[in-house]
């Protein structure tokens, strides 16, 4: 960004990428009534995002699998099938997008990619699981071993290539052979000397097919997405993925048992690792939205709930570094968007320390009353209808349900209507539940 960007306040950088989603430069909208219809949807979910009232309260339904299976296909076949997976999901769309406020894109993994790498942390229909199987499964290990948290720490990208990755892709397994990356800077000659083995050509080559492989899924998703916002669709997680960095270490490098027990052998150590891990993050998240003018960072917490660890460990090992990173990129104008997963009932007054409209907290199983009352001021928050209660509730049900979400955590505004995670099985008279409760008991103006 150039210097009249750094001279903005944060709000008024996050103002300006607002800005940016409300008015996109690569939007052809079909027709004047569809660029209303698309302002209409985002200034609802900007109004929101600032803890304001907008015309009504939005819903979303953060949609996994429903759509393939609607279709009459499986994940399996969603995966390995680029055309076959935005088929489905453009038929879903264009039956329940107006109703839902925003369009969906698939977010399962392109399996031949997967395939090619030999991704050795998942398992994914077809890889490990039957085909008809939903989703895919983490297989959790010590990727890095307890004593390794000095190489880690030294030169993490160094690790993250010469060990990291042989260890976790096979198409890698032959970067084992590399020598350290700094190296490079006298004689490259003598760098480039394990690039002889064939084993190492041959996994370069292969690289060659990712890309391929990859730019068919990347053209299959975008021709989705401009079809979305040329019919006045917001499509929502616009911007960046990123993790706390008690979540990194404990998902996929030290994993969980790994480190629960370093936090007792070697808690220097671990601190000292999240705050190089916080450091890369920021860089990482604020580049990528730069780059792309995206306005939001999203995080899924996954070892932060209540449960996982004490009061006083979340205190000291989880939230300290992962403010870190909030703090930045809310200094860049980034609205942080924080997946609460499982219950935070008892992180509540913790993580209450951000300025108005800076931060966005989606809710699973956290009490949500609790959350409008500790929160509601400062934060906007958005859940938590039950995904079981979408799959095998009724209409009734579901609708009585988002009535008192509704009359809780919509009162002054900064409420979106959605389920507690991902949506993998639903009915479709319930989805319907949602939107109706929304408009019944959501209004705020007239």
């Amino acid at each position: 960004m150039d210097n009249k960007w750094n001279m903005l306040s944060p709000e008024e950088k996050r103002e300006q990428r607002f800005n940016w989603w409300l008015n996109p430069q690569e939007a052809n909208f079909r027709n004047l009534e569809t660029e209303k219809a698309y302002k209409l949807r985002v200034q609802r979910f900007i109004d929101v995002y600032r803890v304001q009232e907008p015309d009504r309260v939005p819903v979303v339904l953060p949609i996994s699998t429903v759509p393939a299976y609607l279709h009459g296909i499986d994940t399996y076949t969603a995966m390995y099938d680029y055309d076959k997976a935005v088929e489905a999901w453009d038929e879903f769309n264009m039956q329940y997008a107006q109703e839902l406020d925003s369009f969906t894109i698939p977010v399962i993994l392109p399996g031949r990619v997967y395939d090619i790498l030999d991704y050795k942390l998942y398992r994914w229909p077809g890889r490990g699981l039957p085909k008809n199987a939903i989703g895919h499964q983490y297989i959790e290990g010590e990727y890095m071993l307890a004593d390794e948290y000095d190489a880690f720490i030294r030169d993490p990208s160094d690790f993250l290539m010469r060990i990291y990755m042989p260890r976790v892709f096979g198409l890698f397994e032959p970067y084992k052979l590399l020598t350290p990356l700094i190296n490079i800077m006298e004689l490259p000659d003598m760098y480039f000397i394990p690039y002889i083995n064939p084993d190492l050509q041959a996994s370069l080559q292969m690289l060659i097919n990712v890309g391929k492989e990859l730019s068919s899924w990347v053209v299959a998703i975008e021709k989705l997405n401009k079809k979305g916002l040329e019919q006045g669709f917001p499509i929502m997680g616009i911007g960046a993925l990123v993790k706390a960095p008690f979540d990194t270490l404990g998902d996929t490098l030290r994993g969980t048992h790994g480190l629960m027990t370093d936090i007792y052998r070697q808690p220097d150590r671990v601190l000292e690792a999240m705050d190089v891990i916080a450091e890369l993050n920021i860089n990482s998240a604020i580049t990528s939205l730069d780059k792309n003018k995206g306005f939001m960072a999203t995080f899924p917490l996954h070892k932060g709930a209540d449960g996982w660890m004490s009061r006083k460990q979340f205190e000291v090992f989880y939230w300290p570094p992962l403010k870190k990173i909030i703090d930045a990129l809310i200094n860049e104008g980034i609205l942080v968007s924080l997946f609460a997963e499982g219950s935070y009932n008892t992180r509540l007054e913790t993580v209450n320390e951000f300025p108005e409209g800076a931060v966005h907290w989606m809710f699973d199983r956290t009490d949500m009353a609790k959350a409008k009352e500790i929160l509601g001021r400062k934060c906007s928050i958005q859940g938590n209808v039950p995904v079981s209660l979408l799959a095998i509730g009724t209409p009734g049900e579901v609708k009585e349900h988002c009535r008192k979400l509704i009359e809780v955590c919509g009162k002054g505004g900064g409420y979106i209507l959605s389920a507690g995670a991902s949506v993998d099985e639903a009915k479709l008279e319930n989805i319907r539940a949602m939107v109706e409760a929304s408009r019944e008991f959501g209004a705020y103006k007239e």
